[in-house]
This record gives C-alpha cells, sequence and structure tokens, in this order.
C-alpha cells in the first residue's frame, strides 16, 4: 500500500509538472506581394517562442495564409480551432483584423468553453480598441492615432515643412490614417497647407510613378503616409527614380525591404519612421545580435517580442494555457521593452502603452553601430514620445469575458 501511495504521489506531481504546450496560430498573408512583410514577423515570433519555451511551456506556432483577404481570414481561423488552437496572432492588414476580431467575438460567444484570444500584433485600426473592443482581443502596437500623434507633433517642431502631401492605402488603417493626419497636422501646424490626398488600391500598384508624379508636381516638401510592405518600398523605388527631393514621414519605413528603397533615394536622414525601437538604441540583452547571427537581419519588429513576453508572463501568472485564464492575467499586465521602457497593457481598452521613437535613416555616424539590410545606412532617434504621452482615451466599453 505504501508503494502505491508513493507512486499516486509521484504520478499526480509529475503530471503537474509536466511540460504544456501552448499553441498559436500566426495568420497573415504568407504569400503574395505582402509575403516578405508577414514571413519576417513570423519569423520573430519563431524566434521568441524557442526563446522562451522551458521547461512549464513549449511555444509553438504556425503559420495560415490568409491572402490578405478578410473572409480568407475567417476560413484559416476556423481550421486552426477544429485544430485545437485557442490562440490566434494576427495584425497585417486592419480589414483581416477587423473580420477577424468579429469572428472570435461570435464564436466566443457560442462557445465559451472554447474561447479563443486574439494576439494583434500589427493592425492598428483604431476602431478595434474604441468601437469594436472586445475582450478577447490584446493589440500590442501603437494604433494609428497614436502614432500620428507622435509623427505630427514631431512635424510641428520642423519650421521648414511648408507643403505636406499625403498618400495611404485604401482600407480601413490607410483611412484612418489620412483622417488622423488631416486632423492633427491642421491643429498643431494651421500654417500647413496640404497640397495632396491620394488613397491608392492596397497591395495592388507595381508602379508608384504616376502617384510620385503628382506629388513632385504640387510642390510638396515632405510627404507623409501610412503605407507599409512593397506599397512602401515600391513608392519610396518611384521617388527615387524620380529624384523626388521631399521628406517622408512613415510608420513603416523601418519593414523589410523598406531601408533598401530609402537608400535608393539617397535621402539621408530625411525618411522618418514612428517605431518601437532600432538597433543603434541601448537594448537589455543580446536578442538582436542573436537574431542577426540566426537571420542575417535585424529584429525589426520589436513588438513581436513584446507580444510573446508579456504571453509568457500571463501564462506563468495565469499557471494555465488557457484564453480565458490568459486574457485575465493580461490586463494592466507590465513589461519591460528591449529598451528600457515600460510597456503597459491597458485594462480598459487592451490596447499597449510604450514609448514610440521617431527615427531618420542615413548613412552610419557616431553612435551608429549596425545598418540596415547590407545598405551601410542605420536609423537613429531623432525624438521622443512617453508612454504616457501616448495614452489617448478611449470609447470602448469592456465587456466581461
Amino acid at each position: 500500500m505504501r508503494i502505491l501511495a508513493f507512486l499516486t504521489v509521484f504520478l499526480v506531481t509529475a503530471a503537474a509538472h509536466a511540460q504544456q504546450t501552448l499553441r498559436i496560430a500566426f495568420i497573415d498573408p504568407l504569400s503574395g506581394p505582402a509575403a516578405a512583410v508577414t514571413e519576417n514577423a513570423l519569423n520573430h515570433l519563431k524566434f521568441m517562442a524557442e526563446r522562451l519555451s522551458d521547461k512549464q511551456t513549449a511555444y509553438e506556432i504556425t503559420g495560415y495564409d490568409n491572402k490578405l483577404n478578410a473572409q480568407e481570414s475567417i476560413i484559416q481561423a476556423q481550421k486552426a480551432i477544429d485544430a485545437g488552437i485557442r490562440i490566434i496572432v494576427a495584425g497585417n492588414s486592419s480589414a483581416a483584423a477587423g473580420a477577424l476580431n468579429e469572428f472570435i467575438m461570435k464564436h466566443n460567444e457560442r462557445n465559451p468553453d472554447k474561447a479563443v484570444l486574439f494576439l494583434n500584433i500589427s493592425a492598428i485600426d483604431p476602431a478595434l480598441t474604441n468601437d469594436k473592443c472586445s475582450p478577447a482581443h490584446f493589440r500590442f502596437d501603437a494604433h494609428a492615432d497614436m502614432k500620428m500623434m507622435a509623427l505630427a507633433q514631431f512635424i510641428a517642431t520642423q519650421p521648414q515643412i511648408k507643403r505636406v502631401y499625403l498618400i495611404n492605402q485604401d482600407y480601413s488603417f490607410g483611412q484612418a490614417v489620412r483622417a488622423a493626419a488631416l486632423e492633427m497636422l491642421k491643429r498643431l501646424r494651421p500654417d500647413i497647407e496640404i497640397v495632396g490626398d491620394d488613397l491608392h488600391p492596397l497591395a495592388k500598384i507595381n508602379d508608384f510613378s504616376p502617384y510620385v508624379a503628382k506629388i513632385k508636381a504640387s510642390g510638396a516638401d515632405s510627404v507623409v503616409t501610412g503605407n507599409w510592405g512593397n506599397d512602401l518600398a515600391l513608392l519610396l523605388k518611384s521617388a527615387a527614380d524620380a529624384t523626388l527631393q521631399a521628406g517622408w514621414y512613415t510608420y513603416y519605413a523601418s519593414g523589410i525591404g523598406s531601408p533598401t528603397a530609402i537608400r535608393q533615394t539617397g535621402l539621408a536622414h530625411r525618411v522618418f519612421a514612428v517605431i518601437e525601437g532600432h538597433s543603434n538604441m541601448a537594448m537589455s540583452d543580446s536578442l538582436d545580435a542573436d537574431y542577426r547571427a540566426r537571420y542575417g537581419g535585424s529584429f525589426n519588429v520589436p513588438r513581436a517580442r513584446l507580444l510573446m513576453d508579456m504571453l509568457h508572463d500571463a501564462v506563468r501568472k495565469a499557471k494555465s494555457t488557457e484564453p480565458k485564464a490568459i486574457a485575465a492575467a493580461l490586463k494592466d499586465a507590465t513589461r519591460t521593452t528591449m529598451y528600457g521602457g515600460v510597456a503597459t497593457m491597458r485594462a480598459s481598452d487592451h490596447q499597449v502603452l510604450q514609448d514610440l521613437y521617431i527615427t531618420s535613416f542615413g548613412p552610419l555616424e557616431s553612435g551608429m553601430k549596425l545598418d540596415e539590410e547590407k545598405t551601410g545606412w542605420g536609423w537613429k532617434t531623432a525624438g521622443k514620445v512617453t508612454a504616457a504621452q501616448t495614452a489617448l482615451p478611449t470609447t470602448c466599453k469592456m465587456a466581461a469575458f
């Protein structure tokens, strides 16, 4: 009997300490013109999953291709759920993220015992943490209005900027960038003239030279754009071909492919991006160097680390991999970022608040050790907006999970 009792205690203890696997679906465009950006994000997430997996929890990430289509996102989400996955990460395209958000809300209402959690890595339509907020949705990137506020405040300090051209992708995110730019520039710099305002199809333009010709003809001294992926890289390439001498104020110039395009423009430190940090900032550890050694490029999606770190912290705090337990642990969670700041997940709308930096791209100089994409050019900090300053009000009325 003593032996049987001992074995029972041993087996129960071993089961309690057995490694659990947390399976995560990454649903984003893994084919087509946006694939380079999203494959890069997937690599970041897998790299973090390897680093964070321990004796208690192993993280397993599987990519699902939504073909940059909202309806396909829902189809892929259902496939992931049918496969037993209950954590979904997505973000490239706010239209797709919006469709996912609604699908997951309906799924959770119908299946409360099989709830799904949506961790948003980069879909930054403000509506997702305002009137369309959800208890299952957490965003790990600053939304479009927060980023525009940072850019507009910086632009307001640049007296040489007089004539601005807006060009954005024609879907929910691009429209949000356009609206925020029009409102904030008018309020912070009423003397600036908006000399052009274009919306173009998402990921369907192969030659931006007609748009660049319009920008050049307008006499714009600066361009503001939320374009990402090929839509930014090809826009910058056309600007280089046309020798357009304008300043660029962007959301995603740090994204893969864009540094090479910026180098082609020759506009040293005249292309700016609002980002969470960059390789030439002081870092808390060797993660960027380790990633460069593995993949050859910089760790240029810092929010991938923040998402995985906060998820790992929540799993430990909750002592569970159940989505509802993780969600409860994520509310008001804080985490030191890889650049030394503190990020907070705001409980009222599940929007992360973290320091943002205005950065410019140019030849390596004093204080800049690392380049991007073997261009010999790198990022340097031109300005900073603290996490507290990014905390725009929310209209979210968060429901219970």
